[in-house]
């Protein structure tokens, strides 16, 4: 069956789901079909809430092992998540063209990334009302290679196609929520971690740090030398009794679980 003959059948598939609460996991298999993948994960993001898992693979089977601590709070350092609020991208997402240098050298990379068991990643960041998105990621763990060129074109090319049929079924769902507002809450209290205990130049390291950025890359976001990083670094790890970026990174997981009570200011200040 060629590509489009197989597309359009698919997407007949879909269509007729649309309003249906199959609709996610038809989504995914039709994705799988397209590209070999077996790791889809569909995360509906409302302006005012948690993340929302629309669809996710069983562990057991090759999927994300730790999304539970995504939920939770990682997510606000996620690759996807930073480009979808941060610089407010959208469409077809491929993962290596987000992650900084050093990627894998990071605490989010060997506490939550590396466990996912994912090779490859690429995926969707789709607009939805009331300034909601979706996040679609096609991944791959286990022996599979990474996507080829042909299927990272393939996938791009749909874009379109799954926008349309994505905001059909998210928007019909979609109410303006009165809630407050967590997940702005917890942005807030990511973006003052530390300052109560920590000087600028101490935060603004620790908060790179966070979102993954190396010793080599934290000097040349700053312009200041890799020995001054190194420096501030070891003097925000006394003030905050750890010892270890591996500490940092559920210092800030840990602090994130109170959110519920939080306000303003350093979340720090009530956890230490």
């Amino acid at each position: 069956m060629s590509n489009i003959a197989q597309i359009a059948e698919i997407t007949a598939n879909w269509i007729d789901d649309l309003s249906d609460s199959s609709l996610p996991e038809k989504l995914a298999s039709g994705l799988k079909l397209l590209v070999e993948s077996n790791d889809v994960t569909i995360i509906l993001f409302r302006h005012s809430a948690l993340p929302k898992l629309e669809y996710f693979d069983d562990p057991k089977k090759g999927g994300s092992k730790n999304i539970d601590l995504f939920v939770k709070g990682a997510f606000l350092i996620d690759p996807f998540y930073l480009v979808a609020t941060q610089k407010q991208q959208r469409g077809f997402v491929h993962f290596k063209a987000i992650t900084p240098a050093g990627f894998k050298q990071t605490e989010y990379y060997r506490t939550w990334y590396s466990n996912s068991g994912l090779k490859d990643e690429c995926g969707y960041l789709i607009s939805l009302p009331n300034n909601d998105f979706l996040n679609i990621s096609v991944g791959r763990t286990g022996e599979l290679k990474n996507f080829s060129k042909k299927e990272l074109t393939l996938l791009k090319d749909i874009t379109p196609l799954i926008e349309k049929i994505c905001q059909q079924h998210w928007s019909q769902a979609a109410t303006e929520d009165q809630s407050p507002n967590i997940r702005a809450r917890m942005q807030h209290a990511l973006d003052h971690f530390g300052a109560s205990v920590l000087t600028q130049r101490e935060k603004q390291v620790v908060h790179l740090i966070l979102h993954g950025y190396t010793t080599k890359t934290v000097s040349e976001e700053l312009n200041i030398v890799v020995e001054t990083v190194k420096l501030h670094r070891k003097h925000a790890y006394a003030k905050l009794d750890i010892n270890s970026q591996s500490e940092l990174f559920y210092l800030f997981i840990d602090s994130l679980m109170s959110v519920e009570e939080y306000m303003e200011g350093d979340p720090l200040s009530n956890y230490m």
